[in-house]
């Protein structure tokens, strides 16, 4: 081993350290920040990826820095490639927002993968009141997009949530599914108790999409509909 060699391998954790404290500092000059997410995203270790993930925990001014330093950071996270991923499905656990680190898992792992960590998530998430339910709502409508078939099954106890728009974005993932059919009267029990009026036109319209008609509750949800729908037997119709 060379004396450079030497050098350079016992600096490479301090080099790790003081980079990675640069990155997750929002008072870093921009310039010193970028430097740093640069040389991070050379390493292209597990360790690196980690810290570069922490550049997504906040936001700086003006947005197109912000914009430009995330999209640094996410494109060294990738060129981590396998040893990047556990880093973010632990930061993905760990974060209030969903939407970067699925953005880069999206990048790494197949969509059956990505899927199976939305699921993770919720299944660690409850229907009860709770103070704000943005990050709930962000992974129900993350899963909106994408179709599997065990989507269906691990979201269909949230329209019975609190949250009106983890209501909202449960509806209209689980209509996007080729299963819903299974949980039409689920969604149908929906209509019969809700009150807020984009829930009710949300599956309502899923349902005209789906040619799907009221069956034997034509009666009893009627008197439920929003204005412009109406039911002719047991088939539900819009008004142009």
């Amino acid at each position: 081993m060379g004396l450079l060699d030497f050098f350079g391998r016992k600096s490479g954790a301090g080099a790790l350290k003081k980079h990675a404290k640069r990155a997750a500092d929002k008072r870093a000059q921009n310039v010193d920040r970028w430097q740093s997410l640069q040389a991070l995203g050379q390493m292209g270790t597990r360790d690196a990826a980690e810290a570069l993930m922490q550049r997504f925990t906040f936001r700086v001014d003006p947005s197109i820095t912000d914009q430009e330093e995330k999209d640094l950071a996410m494109s060294g996270v990738i060129a981590a490639g396998d040893q990047a991923v556990e880093p973010i499905r632990d930061f993905l656990r760990e974060s209030e927002s969903v939407a970067w680190p699925l953005k880069i898992l999206d990048q790494l792992v197949p969509t059956e993968e990505v899927v199976a960590a939305l699921l993770e998530l919720l299944a660690g998430m409850d229907t009860d009141y709770e103070r704000d339910p943005q990050r709930k709502i962000d992974v129900l409508a993350q899963l909106e997009d994408r179709k599997d078939p065990r989507i269906a099954g691990g979201i269909v106890r949230f329209l019975q949530d609190d949250s009106e728009g983890a209501r909202f974005h449960t509806a209209a993932t689980l209509l996007a599914q080729d299963e819903a059919e299974h949980h039409r009267d689920a969604l149908l029990d929906l209509v019969a108790n809700e009150e807020s009026v984009r829930v009710k036109v949300r599956i309502l319209d899923g349902f005209i999409a789906r040619g799907w008609g009221l069956g034997d509750r034509s009666m009893e949800l009627r008197p439920e509909l929003p204005s412009g729908y109406v039911v002719d037997g047991d088939r539900l119709t819009k008004k142009r």
